[in-house]
């Protein structure tokens, strides 16, 4: 008798949770007041965000200030939309500053990138969360997370969502760490472009289109090098892609685990890279993009610092297309889809070549005509399902098999 009576209790509760989370939120603005202690805070201060939704029309922004620490109530409880935003793109904009902290905030729905730090030495970004309430559209803005040209980065226990680029992105910056931290429903989960001694550890980057990324790209202020993949949990990251046309992440496959292009000195170990439907791993260079790529047109309602194709990364005489020095060993892949997704061309090229097998890690098989080895190690064991595409001859000697790169006994 007793389990009936708990019924029209279980409904009601359900019923007022459901009312509480489809309740509109009461909208407050600080717009003015918190604009005027960015420009006045002094150097060492703290600027404290009260509890409160608060709407904003136009970007805020701080430059030149150090050793000043911007903390809210939690990020469920301080949420800063600029979902009406009429001037400027970002959201918030950090500038030309030094140890700069910034916690237990949400920020969301900015026209262009929702966070953006140039040219900051020593960033924490802790506890913020980053999203486009609407979900993932090709309209929302780039970046959730955007420290960019800034050394000693920390982003931890942070969350991004709805990014059409990344969702937590690094670029250009040195000695930076990702970790702790949650990517979902974005192109990129997290990506890591053109930097120098990055670690990125214990995060979850689940449907995306791909999870993880570390590309070095053409035409930039630096190129990227030495950086450690580890310890994370990478999986079902299935989405579309709802990149604009001609931007660099438009060519990532749904269903990719981990994507490495054209970069050195990288290392990955001790991942669960699980579900990803079309590729656990690929490893490729920029001449597969560029062919990828050849023709796209990038979308003129493209907002901010997205990367598009270049294909005149040739003319770079000191970029290097090619990646090399990857080592990859000790993760855990599975799959349990027996198909990729072939809304693309790799999709088609891995179902016809590796049927009901995904491959777990791919190589394109382009080799740098300036070396002659590709210097990849690959320690996974003999159960993996490893292909090198021979992509520089129209992908006619592929090759599968899991001895392919194996470096045991030899120095890395």
């Amino acid at each position: 008798m007793y389990k009936y009576l708990c019924l029209p209790l279980c409904f009601c509760i359900v019923v007022s949770c459901s009312q509480r989370e489809s309740e509109p939120r009461a909208w407050q603005s600080i717009e003015q007041s918190l604009q005027t202690q960015l420009i006045t805070v002094a150097d060492g201060g703290l600027i404290e965000l009260p509890e409160g939704n608060f709407m904003f029309t136009k970007s805020l922004a701080m430059d030149g200030k150090s050793n000043i620490t911007i903390k809210g109530k939690g990020a469920d409880k301080t949420i800063l939309s600029f979902k009406n935003q009429t001037e400027g793109a970002q959201g918030l904009l950090i500038t030309n500053g030094s140890n700069i902290t910034l916690e237990d905030f949400s920020i969301e729905d900015a026209k262009g990138d929702n966070l953006k730090v140039s040219e900051v030495k020593g960033i924490t970004l802790r506890r913020i969360h980053s999203v486009w309430s609407d979900g993932p559209k090709t309209e929302n803005g780039a970046y959730a997370l955007y420290p960019v040209l800034c050394k000693n980065v920390l982003i931890e226990e942070c969350v991004a969502m709805g990014s059409s680029d990344a969702g937590i992105y690094v670029g250009q910056s040195d000695s930076v760490i990702i970790r702790k931290s949650k990517a979902y429903w974005n192109v990129a989960g997290i990506e890591s472009e053109n930097s120098r001694w990055v670690e990125i550890y214990e995060n979850e980057a689940y449907e995306n289109t791909g999870g993880i990324l570390v590309f070095d790209l053409p035409g930039l202020t630096q190129y990227g090098h030495t950086t450690k993949v580890y310890n994370n949990h990478i999986h079902d990251n299935n989405h579309k892609n709802f990149a604009a046309n001609g931007n660099i992440v438009a060519s990532i496959p749904p269903g990719t685990g981990v994507m490495i292009l054209a970069t050195h000195g990288l290392e990955m170990t001790s991942n669960k890279i699980i579900d990803n439907k079309t590729i656990g791993v690929g490893i490729i260079s920029y001449d597969l993009v560029a062919a990828i790529n050849e023709g796209e047109v990038e979308q003129e309602s493209s907002i901010g610092g997205v990367q598009t194709v270049n294909n005149n990364y040739k003319t770079d005489s000191l970029y290097n297309p090619y990646p090399y020095q990857i080592y990859i060993h000790k993760n855990t892949f599975d799959n349990s889809h027996w198909f990729p997704d072939t809304g693309n061309d790799i999709g088609k090229l891995f179902l016809a070549t590796s049927f009901l097998n995904p491959p777990d890690i791919a190589y394109d098989g382009i080799p740098n005509p300036q070396r002659t080895n590709p210097d990849l190690c690959i320690q996974e064991g003999d159960d993996i399902i490893l292909l090198n595409l021979d992509a520089a001859n129209d992908f006619k000697n592929l090759t599968k098999g899991p001895g392919q790169f194996n470096c045991e006994g030899k120095q890395i």
